[in-house]
């Protein structure tokens, strides 16, 4: 989390982020949602708080949407659902990442929704999704479902919203920019000191 620059995401509380580095909603089963655009620093969150709540000494697991939902599914051919189910049930914090990437089948949403209700109210999921809430209906192609899920995961859930500005996008322009200035000799020996906000 120390790499994390709140500087350059506004919409990112560092107080709500230290907050949630402490593992008390973790134990009391509370989910976590950060939605925003692609690189305004969702999975650099939820690995960095995964990180944090692994050293305060509890399970984490972390893994994206589509691997889930693939294991799960092996995992159904080969007769061994319900242990793989169990296995992510036990697990204190479930980080679930590039949740809604890839539209669900029928068959994938279900398997999903079962590791839902399994942690629901007893243990922690923490997702990172690019898609707004009315957007679901399209990655579930499953209204009933899409709902259930999208219940089990915002009932007392901590919102944390990234925004639209890429990070990488600006940090490829501002690196491009400083590339293409021309070399400024700095007018005084001591040290030069940016100002940002805070």
């Amino acid at each position: 989390m120390e790499d994390f620059r709140f500087e350059k995401n506004p919409h990112v509380s560092p107080q709500i982020i230290g907050e949630l580095k402490n593992p008390a909603w973790v134990q009391e089963g509370r989910p976590l949602v950060l939605i925003g655009d692609s690189g305004t620093g969702k999975s650099h969150l939820l690995i960095g708080i995964g990180t944090a709540i692994a050293e305060a000494g509890l399970s984490v697991r972390y893994t994206t949407a589509a691997a889930l939902v693939n294991e799960l599914a092996e995992a159904a051919t080969a007769k061994r659902l319900s242990s793989v189910i169990a296995r992510y049930s036990k697990v204190d914090l479930l980080c679930l990442d590039e949740f809604g990437y890839l539209d669900l089948d029928k068959k994938g949403a279900k398997l999903l929704f079962q590791i839902f209700t399994e942690r629901e109210e007893r243990k922690a999921t923490a997702v990172a999704t690019n898609s707004p809430f009315n957007e679901w209906d399209s990655i579930f192609n499953e209204p009933r479902l899409c709902a259930a899920i999208a219940d089990r995961i915002t009932f007392r859930c901590t919102l944390i919203q990234t925004g639209t500005d890429s990070y990488r996008f600006q940090a490829t322009e501002d690196e491009r920019g400083t590339k293409n200035a021309p070399s400024v000799r700095p007018r005084t020996s001591g040290p030069v000191s940016s100002t940002g906000q805070p």
